[in-house]
């Protein structure tokens, strides 16, 4: 299982543009990872099982 969902996975999931989960992580709006900004870009983490859970599928559907 992978470590991270990608933006573009979850955004896709989601059924959203990759751009509402980058703000949504941005401004904690979204309880299923982080978003840490170094310098001028921004890094996300997406938890599996967090993601998972909020979205209402399986790990083996990622």
């Amino acid at each position: 299982m992978a470590q991270n969902v990608s933006i573009k996975r979850a955004a896709e999931i989601m059924g959203k543009c990759q751009q509402f989960v980058r703000v949504g992580l941005q401004r904690e709006n979204l309880p299923f990872g982080t978003a840490v900004k170094v310098t001028t870009k921004w890094n996300y983490y997406i938890s599996p099982e967090l993601f998972c859970k909020y979205v209402g599928i399986s790990k083996e559907d990622l």
